[in-house]
């Protein structure tokens, strides 16, 4: 049977955590901190307000909500960030709306999923961070998360990633945090070299604890309470007299993002939750294998925490297309185009705040608007998981391979990857397609990884565990108010 993360099982190690919290000054957030961010105790705020969003500092954990001020440095909290795509640019009458994870900590709203894997290890002794090490594996963002994560909570990581991602995260990892660096052959698509390497590690490296993100549910967790009741949010924002809460889109990657669409069906039972995927390796929408440039999104699997019997649809976009828009909205002469076809400053201003993944979320909610013939009542939610930052090294590539970029070419990527896209290459899932999705679970994580056919099964069979193991963070505050309690830092603090 799954096992929930609800006791102490090593009073040994969580003392030590106690006390090396205690002695760094490292308070921990609750979840619902972190949803609510209005909940923080007034003196940490007053805190922050002389600290920069991305400083490798323990305060900034309260920082890991959707609601940071989009500033640098010393801001505090407002509303959930977001970005509303005008029709002109989308080409479609329903409304599409983007999540901003740029302004989290490291740029990226990964850093949350870590945490929640992170946390409810330290607060019940499974994680001893006087005397282990933290390991990440991922195509990116995770590792990047987990790895600040594991700096401000005082441990020490190892990140794992592929040797193809983009030199910004590798740089960043080495020279901000001094993490232990380990690139994986392959680049986006190649997940199982990453695992092999983490088999590695737990033979040989016993005093290294592997946080898988593909099977590890706190990542979904996170997702379902923070990121599933931000849309919620901001939903009630926009919706206005007859707005509808029509679809929620996530790239696939480690399935914890798509989670927020089990939080939203209970919003909206008639949602349609759309996972996206790389046309180049098609997984989910052909059991297709193969390498893509989007960033983000891991694949030729799937993952142990994707509740595969929520998703209703699939889609697969070309990595091409993703390209040619990063160098759209991010170009002197792409912005030129857009403005020339009546798209606002405030609009292009804001386009380098989605990366790849984003952009290849945003074509799948073009897709399923137009596939179900969306009108201007309804409104789709995504996530810009990072922004362009992220793939400035990605840019002056493409401008290195293809030369200086025109307003003809923009003209030209404008009309074929944004105006041109169509329902092709996606799939609207019946019940039967949905669990053998989910039974190509048993090939990397029965096979390959260990776990049992009880447990693959209970996932499918059992209607219980999935709300279960979403709702798990609510004992996961009750062990970190304990937590904090015990090192006595907010008594100090006054609060």
């Amino acid at each position: 049977m799954i096992e929930l993360i609800d006791a102490v099982t090593d009073e040994k190690a969580l003392e030590n955590a106690v006390k090396r919290f205690r002695e760094r000054g490292i308070i921990l957030p609750t979840f619902e901190q972190q949803q609510n961010p209005e909940l923080i105790p007034s003196q940490i705020k007053e805190k922050l307000k002389n600290i920069g969003l991305w400083e490798v500092n323990p305060l900034n954990l309260f920082r890991i909500t959707w609601k940071n001020e989009p500033v640098e440095r010393g801001g505090l909290f407002g509303n959930v960030n977001f970005i509303e795509l005008p029709q002109k640019l989308t080409g479609v009458n329903a409304r599409i709306v983007l999540l901003i994870g740029k302004w989290f900590p490291t740029g990226a709203h990964k850093v949350g999923a870590a945490y929640g894997c992170l946390a409810p290890r330290i607060t019940t002794g499974g994680f001893d961070p006087t005397c282990q090490k933290a390991v990440w594996p991922s195509t990116g963002n995770y590792c990047r998360g987990g790895a600040f994560d594991s700096k401000v909570m005082g441990t020490e990581s190892v990140a794992i990633l592929p040797e193809g991602m983009s030199s910004e995260r590798f740089a960043w990892l080495r020279d901000v945090i001094g993490s232990e660096v380990i690139a994986t052959p392959g680049s986006e698509s190649n997940v199982k070299e990453i695992y092999d390497k983490c088999d590695e590690i737990r033979k040989t490296r016993p005093e290294c604890i592997i946080f898988n993100q593909f099977d590890e549910f706190g990542n979904a967790a996170w997702h379902y309470n923070t990121t599933g009741r931000a849309v919620e949010e901001v939903f009630n924002l926009l919706k206005g007299e007859n707005g509808k809460l029509a679809a929620y889109i996530s790239a696939t990657g480690s399935a914890g993002t798509i989670a927020a669409g089990d939080y939203l069906r209970t919003v909206a039972p008639n949602l349609k939750v759309v996972a996206s995927e790389a046309l180049q390796c098609p997984t989910l929408l052909m059991n297709g294998f193969g390498c893509h440039r989007i960033e983000g999104i891991g694949d030729k699997h799937v993952p142990w925490v994707h509740n595969v019997k929520n998703t209703d649809v699939v889609t697969a976009i070309d990595d091409e297309d993703c390209m040619r828009i990063l160098r759209l909205f991010n170009g002197q002469k792409g912005h030129e185009f857009l403005k020339s076809e009546g798209i606002g400053i405030e609009t292009i201003s804001n386009l380098h705040l989605i990366g790849i993944s984003g952009i290849g979320n945003m074509l799948s909610a073009i897709k399923t608007a137009r596939y179900f013939e969306m009108t201007a009542d309804d409104i789709i939610f995504t996530i810009a998981t990072d922004s362009a930052d992220m793939y400035r090294s990605r840019i002056e590539e493409l401008a290195g391979e293809r030369g200086e970029y025109t307003t003809l070419q923009a003209a030209r990527d404008f009309e074929k990857c944004i105006c041109g896209t169509r329902t092709d290459n996606m799939k609207e899932l019946t019940y039967y397609e949905r669990k053998a999705i989910h039974n190509l679970k048993y090939f990397t994580w029965v096979e390959q990884q260990g776990k049992s056919p009880e447990d693959l099964n209970q996932l499918w069979d059992d209607r219980k565990i999935w709300p279960s193991l979403f709702k798990q963070t609510l004992r996961w505050d009750e062990l970190i108010n304990s937590f904090n309690s015990r090192t006595g830092l907010l008594s100090k603090s006054g609060n």
